[in-house]
């Protein structure tokens, strides 16, 4: 029987864990500046969120384990399966949604002469992007649509679940270093993105491979287009970049991709709406109280 002391424990215990993983990945990297490395005193909030993230996948399958009642952490995260037959078809069918998306951004800047070509690839920039895609990509989408959205589901359901990460999601990312209306396109973007996603993995069967692919590819395909293929026009519309082109540049925050993210949304709401939720096992192992 859950108890306001057992409600406030476990609430408690989700908002102290990351902000806790970020604490102790800061110690990490001030015990390394004791010893005068300068390699990690340059790079101290690279390595502070490495050191962090690490943790992260340390803890994970003993918090699943006791929070959720489940012991195959990686199964029920979606993340076995990537080097089979279908775990490639999905993350590639994500990226495939990454590019169909940014083609119609590129597409339309390139038809209004917004686009300036340089056409510059170079190695560097290759593995900047590859790095995006498996580092950033990969990590984001275990944090939020694996373990987070897990953890609301067992906190609150599935229906608000979803809501509440992708919240989180798009809060996480907050640029406060932009005006208030650039910072607002982009919070409703990254939150109508963190939707997508969310329905990506329901979609997918519960597989976090095309949420990868998606999220991964948006970004590293974003990075290459803007770093080596062209640089976009000052004089570029806010109703596609954002309406901070210089501070910003994020599709995302612009009126055509929240269009696009928000039918996306709309147009597979009844196939969502018909396939189970990845945790729906998880939720009743958890309330049968199959571990405390």
């Amino acid at each position: 029987m859950l108890t306001f002391s057992n409600i406030y424990t476990r609430w408690l215990a989700f908002a102290s864990f990351i902000p806790g993983l970020y604490f102790l990945g800061w110690v990490s990297v001030q015990i390394l500046r004791v010893f005068g490395l300068d390699f990690f005193l340059e790079r101290s909030d690279l390595f502070g969120t490495i050191i962090s993230f690490l943790l992260f996948l340390l803890a994970l399958p003993y918090w699943i384990k006791i929070r959720w009642g489940f012991r195959d952490t990686w199964k029920v995260l979606g993340v076995s399966g990537m080097f089979t037959k279908k775990g490639n078809y999905i993350f590639l069918r994500g990226i495939l949604w990454s590019v169909s998306f940014l083609l119609l951004i590129s597409f339309t800047l390139h038809t209004g002469g917004w686009l300036l070509w340089v056409n510059e690839f170079n190695s560097g920039e290759v593995i900047n992007a590859l790095l995006l895609l498996f580092g950033v990509g990969f990590a984001e989408e275990l944090v939020f649509r694996g373990w987070l959205w897990g953890e609301m589901n067992h906190l609150i359901g599935p229906r608000w679940g979803g809501v509440i990460q992708a919240a989180l999601f798009s809060i996480a990312h907050i640029r406060f270093d932009v005006g208030f209306f650039p910072m607002i396109s982009l919070i409703l973007g990254l939150f109508l993105l963190g939707i997508v996603l969310n329905f990506r993995r329901i979609l997918d069967g519960g597989s976090l491979w095309g949420c990868v692919g998606l999220h991964g590819g948006l970004v590293s395909i974003w990075f290459l287009l803007n770093n080596c293929l062209y640089t976009l026009s000052k004089d570029t519309p806010s109703w596609l970049t954002g309406p901070d082109i210089e501070k910003l540049n994020n599709p995302l925050s612009g009126f055509l991709a929240i269009i696009v993210l928000a039918f996306i949304i709309v147009f597979q709401l009844n196939a969502v709406a018909k396939a189970p939720s990845p945790f729906k096992g998880a939720r009743n192992a958890s309330s049968n109280g199959a571990i405390p």
